[in-house]
């Protein structure tokens, strides 16, 4: 009887084998295991830090900032490759909007000042209302916020070149060419970008995927109620301080 059974075991494995182990070498070599842009084999465990940055993923690349060239608060021409080398962030606004840009960029400048001697930190601020937002009313803008860090660029050019990298360059929401009919909307977001060029994140409450983005449009300080919105500027800081080590 014991004779019987140890030859059916070795029957179950011995299938397994046959069937299993070639699909898992098959998925392997396909990169279709896969975590945190990193492959690991079936059965290997990682226990992610806490204090490590994950990289946002797309159909399983490494998410990076696209090429952009568009002109300043003072008229000079910005590039993704102005900001090559520095940890910086990006957010989508317009001057004329009386709603949560202002908390956005209260924000912005209160980490701007905190930064204000790292030379490898900047802003980008691209403004969704271009026809309005010339360079001059950029200039002003930056001026009343009282912006004085030559890295933090306010951008404004062609409409659909803005739109198309806030919507499919950073997959931060804003109107699309048409819709506009209702008005200026975009996300309360910051996007946090590495000295390479790729969007990164913190891993979110599971420890294994990242939090895309940051909560840019709640006060840093404020008092919140359970169930509403809470602050992110402080973990947004603790962040860009990881990657400028």
């Amino acid at each position: 009887m014991r004779k019987n059974t140890y030859i059916g075991i070795a029957f179950i494995v011995l299938i397994f084998g046959i069937i299993f182990i070639p699909r898992i070498f098959e998925r392997y070599t396909n990169d279709d295991v896969v975590r945190g842009g990193r492959m690991h084999a079936v059965g290997e465990t990682e226990e992610k830090s806490k204090d490590e940055l994950l990289y946002i993923t797309i159909n399983k690349e490494e998410k990076r900032v696209p090429s952009f060239e568009f002109v300043d608060q003072n008229k000079d021409t910005i590039t993704d490759k102005t900001y090559r080398g520095k940890v910086f962030l990006v957010e989508f606004f317009f001057t004329r909007c009386t709603d949560i840009c202002i908390p956005m960029n209260h924000n912005l400048q209160a980490i701007a000042k905190m930064f204000e001697d790292e030379p490898n930190f900047g802003i980008a601020s691209f403004s969704i209302d271009p026809e309005h937002d010339t360079p001059d009313v950029l200039k002003k803008y930056a001026t009343d916020y009282g912006v004085i860090n030559p890295n933090w660029h306010f951008m404004t050019g062609d409409r659909s070149d803005i739109l198309k990298l806030s919507n499919e360059g950073f997959y931060l929401a804003t109107n699309t060419e048409d819709d506009l009919d209702n008005g200026l909307y975009h996300s309360g977001l910051f996007a946090l970008i590495d000295q390479n060029g790729f969007i990164r994140s913190r891993p979110d409450n599971t420890g294994n995927n990242p939090k895309p983005y940051y909560r840019g449009s709640v006060p840093m300080d404020a008092t919140v109620q359970e169930g509403e919105e809470a602050p992110e500027i402080d973990i947004l800081i603790e962040d860009i301080k990881k990657l400028l080590k």
